[in-house]
């Protein structure tokens, strides 16, 4: 715990330092991206020794805040999330001192974005282990501040302010779900300290479904739950984008802890629980990659795609409760495991994807795919990268996503083969909804891929892009590995989270008997065929290289229909590429439309134009906060423009309490 705390004082102290040191702004820079390495290494190696030793560490230290305490406890549970935090946290901030090398050295604003770094990881990591309700909801506010002043980072451009604005009230609708959450709990256990809500597993069904639904709510505004998540796709691209990659990466995964965390404080879940995530899960996978198949920002078109998984996380989170629910341990735990490994696997490949496209919006100045185009031959690191990370994230072998996808599958199959009657219809769900997931995640990404990095530049940006720094490849180089290595050790990590999927419903499990053995046997013949798949990869690389070597290679064009003077706009666009399959989903995106067709028999112009809406946004969150606008537009009169008038009204309130008081 010691060497985790200490982590915590470096990455807040140099977060600081950064700030305040005056002179060149680069030093502050320095000290804010050095200290940011250097913390989240010894917090990291702090979770590892958790997990290595399979202990639990507390620490408790007075504090002077009424009814609070800072009381910490590290279990297994918590070290997964903090390697996740403190892994991503140091390779976004290898790349985000390159992305932003410019400002660095040319404004203050630049080292004071790591003041705003270090306290978002600070305040991640204490979500994560904090044992006391005060202590959780101070570290939750300042991750939501921290990070809603790391989205404002360019708060001139007004798209830029408007995303921040609109994602500070939906962490401040999220925070008064909680608020409530821990008040009504707090008040029937006496206590706010997690410890003592043992006994909310006596507690009656009623109460502990309300305690249930008020962080579902609260935890899943966080985590994007569809369809409450209308704040990611404006937020997450508004960021820089080392903040996007850490706040899509594991940020919104402290919404998914904190769930797990009530549940295993709730005790044994009733099943309408797992209904509901699995429901939840399965809109948010599917609509999530549907509203994702319609984007041409690249970086919005991300930001659906963590919708997507956040979707199957909470898939296998349900399976879990379902199996929990109905005595089928197999299930709840290789449920639970699956959800836990794409937490992890989720942190990797869409830090990966997003670091990616910072560099090609780094390059190009753009975030728009029908734009760019032949950017493989200008940028073959980050195009690689960004292929390797498509493919995980697809769930296609031999990449990491598709190990955790098969986990969750796993589980579905053994419920329907071994569970009740009422645990198959589900189980059936959420095989079909992978399923269709997968094949929509593999056109989504097959669409980025071949129109940013395949054919011919559609522009001068795109026609003079660059490849980016050293230390944005380090960074890139480093996750694409890690979608390969997770492959490699699945061995070692499934039984390690197969154990902490039984200490979450407080089950014994040894993954070396019975049926669980039999499920790690068959993922490590996966992962088996997967390290082959990679090393023949590799041979055949080499073997490619040798033959090519010394000989001169020919460019041509491809086949191009017989026309005699192709031009790039004879290209497939995003959209019409993806045109078959989002014509299906037309009543979900709410396409809008501009045609001006072509008139006359030499027509001199004409355009076609479409967007896709969000019917979240358009038909439930937007006409409520007009109908609140307009409800508080008639309450003007009360705003009189007198101080006196304004006393009078904290007068009133004050003497109303105390007659409530009393």
């Amino acid at each position: 715990m010691m060497v985790f705390m200490a982590g915590l004082c470096i990455m807040l102290g140099g977060g600081v330092i950064s700030r305040l040191v005056p002179g060149n702004p680069r030093f502050g820079v320095a000290v804010g991206v050095l200290t940011a390495v250097l913390g989240a290494l010894a917090g990291l190696l702090g979770a590892v020794d958790v997990l290595a030793s399979q202990v639990v560490i507390e620490w408790t230290s007075a504090w002077p805040l009424p009814a609070g305490e800072f009381a910490v406890r590290m279990d297994a549970l918590s070290a997964v999330f903090l390697c996740v935090i403190f892994g991503l946290a140091m390779v976004s901030a290898i790349y985000g001192w390159d992305y932003l090398r410019v400002e660095h050295a040319q404004t203050v604003r630049g080292r004071r974005t790591w003041l705003w770094f270090n306290l978002l990881v600070v305040s991640m990591s204490l979500v994560v282990v904090a044992r006391h309700a005060v202590l959780f909801l101070l570290a939750w506010e300042v991750m939501s501040v921290s990070s809603f002043l790391l989205v404002a980072y360019d708060h001139e451009r007004e798209d830029v302010s408007r995303a921040a604005w609109i994602y500070l009230v939906a962490t401040q609708i999220g925070s008064a779900m909680l608020l409530a959450m821990f008040a009504v709990v707090g008040a029937r256990m006496g206590s706010f300290d997690f410890s003592a809500w043992g006994a909310l597993r006596n507690a009656g069904p009623g109460f502990r479904g309300a305690v249930f639904m008020l962080g579902l709510v609260g935890f899943g505004v966080k985590a994007g739950l569809y369809p409450i998540h209308v704040w990611l796709p404006e937020a997450h691209p508004a960021a820089p984008s080392h903040v996007s990659a850490l706040m899509s990466g594991v940020m919104i995964k402290t919404g998914i802890y904190a769930l797990i965390r009530l549940v295993f404080l709730l005790g044994s879940p009733d099943p309408w629980w797992g209904l509901l995530l699995v429901a939840i899960g399965v809109a948010s996978g599917v609509l999530g990659v549907v509203f994702a198949l319609a984007q041409h920002d690249i970086k919005r078109l991300l930001a659906y795609s963590s919708v997507e998984n956040i979707g199957i996380i909470v898939m296998g989170l349900g399976l879990g409760m379902l199996g929990w629910s109905y005595r089928q341990p197999v299930v709840m735990v290789a449920g639970l495991a699956g959800a836990l490994l794409h937490v992890v696997n989720h942190s990797v490949f869409k830090g990966l994807l997003f670091m990616a496209a910072g560099s090609v919006v780094h390059a190009t100045g753009c975030r728009d795919i029908n734009r760019m185009g032949g950017l493989m031959r200008r940028m073959p690191h980050t195009g690689a990268a960004f292929l390797a990370g498509s493919a995980a994230i697809s769930g296609l072998p031999p990449f990491n996503g598709f190990l955790s996808e098969f986990l969750i599958y796993s589980a579905a199959f053994i419920a329907v083969l071994n569970g009740p009657s009422t645990l198959v219809a589900p189980a059936v769900v959420v095989i079909g909804s992978l399923a269709l997931i997968g094949g929509l995640a593999t056109a989504c990404f097959s669409k980025v891929f071949g129109v940013a990095f395949l054919g011919e530049p559609r522009n001068d940006q795109a026609a003079h892009a660059h490849e980016c720094g050293m230390p944005m490849r380090i960074s890139l180089y480093a996750l694409s590995a890690g979608c390969l290595v997770i492959v490699g050790c699945a061995a070692w990590i499934i039984p390690g989270l197969f154990r902490v999927a039984g200490t979450v419903a407080g089950l014994p499990v040894d993954p070396g008997t019975g049926p669980l053995a039999m499920l790690g046997s068959v993922v490590s013949r996966v992962s088996g065929v997967s390290a082959v798949l990679i090393v023949l990869g590799l041979l055949l690389a080499v073997v490619r290289w040798r033959l090519l070597n010394g000989r001169c290679v020919g460019r041509a064009v491809t086949w191009d229909c017989g026309y005699a003077a192709p031009t790039v706009r004879m290209q497939y666009t995003a959209s019409s590429y993806t045109q078959p399959i989002t014509s299906l989903f037309r009543a979900i995106l709410g396409f809008r439309i501009r045609l001006r067709p072509p008139t006359g028999l030499f027509p001199a112009a004409a355009s076609y134009e479409s967007r896709a809406g969000d019917t979240a946004n358009d038909y439930l969150f937007r006409p409520f906060f007009r109908f609140v606008e307009r409800m508080f537009i008639r309450l003007r009169w009360l705003q009189a423009g007198h101080v006196q008038v304004y006393v009078l009204y904290v007068a009133l309130a004050l003497l109303i309490l105390l007659l409530v008081a009393l």
